[in-house]
């Protein structure tokens, strides 16, 4: 059974392939991050495999009518500030909204939902503030809890720990750790390195818009291709938690 099946995807920004030829799958218990240099195409894939950007090849994600496809999978994109002057409660709830009808209110299955999201992302506590009140890093969490509130088979998420401090990035990554053991999916892009291989099931690196190794974390995050993808003098250390990077250089 699979969650997300991408073959051969090119996202082109003018006649410039950003993703270039791109195939992998996401299946149920995967916690799949996506790491590669900034500009190597990790968010047109994620955009692209979501059929919110044009794009040649598959995706059985985009091929989906747009409610069904809210039902199956959870974005979070990067950009993550609130407008809306609404309380956290209101802001998670509408992670409900592929499921109610025009004009309906919460069922309790609903606030069960929005309930448990609060508590996972720890933000019991914040639910009658005004969002807009709170700081960038607490506003990312509300907006991570939205997702959850969602409840999909497969969350994606574009960069979700940025901006936050070290505590809530762990307590996030814990969060997409536990939605795949209890079977369902994550596929989320990253930064740092050492968390991805700690936090990730499997790991996909892209450089320069193409696919360049998709594994275990031991198996992608060596010295040869931190080197040749990233420019990267690094050591790894293995470790029971996963492999530790250590940057050393930048390669000329």
């Amino acid at each position: 059974m699979t969650l997300l099946t991408v073959q051969n995807l090119t996202v082109r920004r003018g006649e410039c392939p950003v993703v270039d030829n791109a195939s992998f799958t996401i299946r149920p218990g995967e916690c799949v991050g996506l790491i590669g240099p900034n500009g190597a195409g990790k968010t047109s894939l994620l955009r692209g495999a979501l059929g919110l950007l044009p794009f040649e090849g598959t995706s059985t994600l985009a091929a989906l009518p747009t409610r069904k496809r809210a039902a199956q999978a959870a974005w979070l994109p990067q950009n993550r500030e609130i407008a809306w002057p609404m309380s956290v409660e209101r802001i998670v709830a509408l992670g409900r909204l592929p499921y109610l009808a025009r004009g309906a209110s919460l069922s309790p299955s609903d606030q069960s939902a929005v309930d448990a999201a609060l508590t996972r992302m720890g933000l019991q506590t914040y639910r009658a503030r005004l969002a807009t009140a709170l700081s960038g890093g607490e506003q990312a969490r509300v907006l991570i809890a939205r997702t959850l509130a969602q409840d999909t088979p497969l969350l994606m998420a574009d960069e979700p720990i940025a901006g936050l401090d070290p505590a809530a990035q762990i307590a996030t990554l814990q969060v997409f750790e536990a939605l795949a053991q209890e079977g369902r999916a994550v596929l989320t892009s990253l930064h740092d390195l050492s968390l991805a291989g700690r936090y990730c099931t499997r790991l996909i690196l892209m450089g320069a818009g193409r696919i360049i190794a998709d594994g275990s974390p031991r198996d992608v995050l060596t010295p040869d291709l931190l080197a040749q993808v990233f420019r990267l003098q690094a050591e790894v250390l293995d470790t029971p938690h996963g492999p530790i990077i250590q940057p050393l250089g930048v390669l000329t």
